[in-house]
Order: structure tokens, then C-alpha cells, then sequence
């Protein structure tokens, strides 16, 4: 019997699926990464998209994983301007209904699916890491003493963005982004 998994044609396959989920996902955002839509961008039938990801939740994610994520990337000065348009875009994208349903998807997978949770936590080192960076070159900068050490102060940032947009189904506003933000310790004026 030949391994599916090491057979050109099934590896073929699962790359043009791949790459098709990719594309949607960057071109119309998670809602156009359905096993139809992949199928028919990918050439493929959709008993294929199936084959490789029976759920269209695992697709998303490994589509997910394969785009950079420029959120949080390039601190700029001075870091709370930076740091407040930066949390105004998270919260603008989890304000839309796909992106609220994805990221709420994929974090309660992540409960019970090994993979989704390596993803998750993935996801999560990379903008706690991205921020308690920011914070801690914002700190030997002098631009903000911080209160807490830096992984407290992104959980502190992004926490309560996520839970107004996800949980309440709200808005974040500029009020509870720069509450979060003058949380986080004493700015000075630059």
C-alpha cells in the first residue's frame, strides 16, 4: 500500500490547496476560506479539500500560519502613538464579523485540538513577544516606565480589546485603548 502523504500527486494537491486558501484569505478575508471555494480556486473537487482538511476550521488555520502578520511589527517613535494606532486596527479587525467568528473558532478549537492549540500559542508568543519588545526598548528609551514586567503589560493591552470585541460583541473605543495603554505604567510627555 503506498503512503498517501508521500505520494507527489497527494502532496501536489495539498499545496494547491494551500496556496488557494492563502490567496482567499489575503484577497476577501477567513469568511471566503470554505472547502468550496478552495476546491473550485484550487482546481481541485471539493472530496479533495476534505481528504486533506476535513474541517474548514483547520484549513483557515494552516492558511492562517502561512501569512505574515504585520500587526505589532515595526514599533515606531514615540512607542504610545505607535502603540495606540496599532491597538485601534486589532480592534477595528475584531470588530468584523468573520474575524470576531474566526478568532473565537480557532481559540476554542484550541482547547481540544493539539495542533490549534500550537497555533494559538504561537500566535499569542508572537504579539506578546512584538510587544513586551516595544515596551521594553520604549522603557530604555525613557519614554515609559512600566509597572509590570512586559508579557503582563500586553496581556493587559490586548485583553481587554478581545474581550469587548468577542465576548460583549462591542466596540473598543479610544476611551478603554488608552485606559489599557496609561495602565500599563507612567508615560512621559514626548
Amino acid at each position: 500500500m503506498v503512503n498517501t502523504e508521500s505520494d507527489p500527486r497527494f502532496q501536489r494537491s495539498q499545496q494547491a490547496i494551500l496556496s488557494a486558501a492563502r490567496e482567499l484569505l489575503l484577497e476577501k478575508g477567513p469568511v471566503a476560506v470554505t472547502h468550496a471555494q478552495v476546491a473550485e480556486r484550487a482546481g481541485v473537487g471539493r472530496a479533495t479539500v476534505y481528504r486533506h482538511w476535513p474541517r474548514a476550521d483547520e484549513l483557515l488555520a494552516e492558511a492562517m500560519a502561512t501569512v505574515p502578520m504585520p500587526l505589532l511589527a515595526n514599533p515606531t517613535i514615540p512607542t504610545r502613538q505607535w502603540l495606540t494606532r496599532e491597538l485601534t486596527t486589532l480592534a477595528r479587525q475584531l470588530e468584523l464579523d468573520d474575524v470576531r467568528a474566526v478568532a473565537t473558532t480557532l481559540a476554542s478549537t484550541a482547547l481540544w485540538d493539539q495542533q490549534m492549540d500550537a497555533r494559538r500559542a504561537q500566535f499569542a508568543t508572537i504579539l506578546a513577544d512584538r510587544l513586551a519588545g516595544a515596551l521594553a526598548t520604549a522603557q530604555v528609551r525613557g519614554e515609559v516606565s512600566l509597572a509590570m514586567p512586559g508579557r503582563d503589560a500586553a496581556a493587559l493591552l490586548v485583553g481587554p480589546i478581545y474581550y469587548r470585541c468577542t465576548i460583549e460583541h462591542g466596540p473598543a473605543d479610544s476611551t478603554l485603548i488608552e485606559t489599557s495603554i496609561a495602565a500599563i505604567g507612567t508615560w512621559t510627555a514626548r
